[in-house]
């Protein structure tokens, strides 16, 4: 079997937003190291090599040096802030109403900017509110606050769109049925939702329900986050890759931006900051191989369940 690539700009996809405020570009490099000091020059290279969408967090710790390092950039003239799309989002230890717009200035603070095009509810998950990002009872354990729902932290979140501070709002590491619960109430729908999605977590319920409410799903560890078992080694897309001349991480991320979802990759080595935004459109025939051939199924973070395991190691 074979068939051709075509060779285009899938790159420079954007999705409209639901709430009219503007494009998310497919393409989005995340900030999330485990070594904090490698963000600034990793950032620039994103910014060289034409990433224009910056994934954020006061979680990752890195905010200051991320908002250096793309305010040096703007300063050189080589991009204005316009057109650059900047998300962070709301650590669990904020969700009590009173704490979204504190948590969200300082972010804004810190990546030394006046809005951010989209903040993002980081879990579904409130902890006890406080300076601790994970704060502990004597045993250990993470301590949540059953006395703030996540209605209560959306309707927070719907204000700082009327404030013209944040032009979309969304979630991350959601499931369907609590995201359907957000979308039957909300007065500002969410306008992103990210999740953990790839070829062995395809995550096609949400994203039909997404798609038919206009939200944005953006996925995270579009590559596994090199865990193991690796999708840059599954044997259908390491077929697919030589037959179109292109590596097998290209092909996965390719199938992302076709199958209608953004994504965010994590890379710290310039090659693979380069080759993660030089990706063409597949065949049709491609898009049913991998749907169809690819069976193996596993969800490598398990953030969903609880709101405290995160990825620190990312190595692509």
């Amino acid at each position: 079997m074979s068939y051709e690539p075509f060779f285009d700009e899938l790159a420079d996809t954007r999705f409209a937003l639901n709430n009219g405020s503007g494009q998310m570009p497919a393409v989005g490099f995340g900030t999330l190291f485990e070594d904090l000091g490698v963000t600034a020059e990793t950032v620039t290279l994103a910014l060289q090599n034409g990433y224009r969408h910056f994934d954020c967090a006061e979680r990752f710790g890195n905010e200051a040096l991320v908002g250096d390092a793309i305010k040096a950039f703007v300063d050189t003239g080589k991009a204005r802030r316009e057109e650059l799309f900047i998300s962070s989002k709301l650590w669990n230890n904020n969700h009590h109403p009173e704490r979204v717009l504190p948590a969200f200035e300082a972010s804004c603070q810190r990546l030394q900017v006046d809005y951010l095009d989209c903040y993002l509810i980081h879990t579904p998950f409130a902890f006890r509110a406080g300076d601790d990002q994970y704060p502990m009872d004597a045993f250990g354990h993470v301590q949540y606050d059953s006395g703030v729902t996540l209605i209560d932290t959306w309707r927070a979140m719907e204000r700082l769109v009327d404030k013209g501070r944040c032009r979309a709002i969304g979630l991350s590491n959601i499931t369907l049925q609590a995201l359907q619960e957000v979308v039957a109430v909300a007065r500002i729908k969410p306008a992103v939702v990210q999740v953990e999605a790839h070829p062995y977590l395809p995550q096609w319920e949400l994203l039909e329900f997404c798609q038919q409410h206009g939200i944005v799903l953006q996925a995270y560890a579009p590559l596994g986050h090199g865990l193991a078992p690796g999708i840059a080694k599954d044997p259908v897309l390491n077929q697919m890759a030589r037959r179109l001349q292109k590596t097998p991480a290209q092909v996965a991320l390719a199938w992302a931006v076709q199958r209608g979802t953004a994504f965010v990759t994590h890379a710290t080595s310039a090659e693979h900051i380069r080759q993660n935004i030089d990706i063409s459109t597949l065949p049709h025939r491609a898009m049913h191989e991998i749907r169809q051939d690819i069976t193996t199924r596993i969800r490598y973070n398990s953030v969903v369940d609880n709101g405290v395991q995160l990825f620190m190691s990312p190595v692509l």
